[in-house]
């Protein structure tokens, strides 16, 4: 008898639940969210670094994107705003940063420094085979007590 009782209890609770529509989507304008995401995906997050302001959940994204939903609103084209954004905080906060003189070092640096390691690299291995080639030779005598000592057949005698 309990058992039939907590059975229409959970089905009168789960009944409501069966007949739940589609979800309303939660913005007004579809259209202008969809430009907002697609401008917030070429600015980065300038807390995360790593990550677009569209992808980041940090409370300054969320700023530049309410700031990017504005700016739209009152008429500004995307590059007007991207425009915007780079004046406020500098190249860095482009993503995909443009190719000019202020940037080469960010679009360069890393292959100036996997050249200059490599060069590195080689001088070192240079230098160490100008050392092993300029090593004294054993002598006969030092090469058979060498031998002696690592078979273990050593003495302890010196010659």
């Amino acid at each position: 008898m309990l058992t039939r009782v907590l059975f229409l209890i959970f089905f009168a609770l789960a009944l409501p639940q069966a007949y739940a529509g589609e979800a309303e989507p939660t913005v007004a304008d579809i259209a202008l969210e969809k430009r907002v995401m697609a401008i917030s995906e070429e600015l980065r997050c300038l807390v995360c670094q790593n990550q677009t302001i569209a992808d980041s959940h940090a409370e300054l994204a969320v700023d530049l994107k309410n700031q990017v939903r504005e700016k739209l609103k009152q008429g500004m084209s995307e590059k007007e705003i991207v425009d915007y954004m780079v004046e406020r905080y500098g190249d860095f906060v482009l993503y995909r940063p443009q190719m000019k003189t202020g940037t080469v070092l960010l679009w360069f640096g890393p292959l100036v420094l996997l050249l200059l390691a490599l060069g590195v690299l080689i001088a070192k291995l240079r230098q160490r085979r100008k050392a092993m080639q300029e090593a004294p030779k054993l002598s006969a005598d030092e090469h058979a007590r060498a031998e002696s000592l690592l078979s273990g057949t050593d003495n302890g005698a010196k010659s």
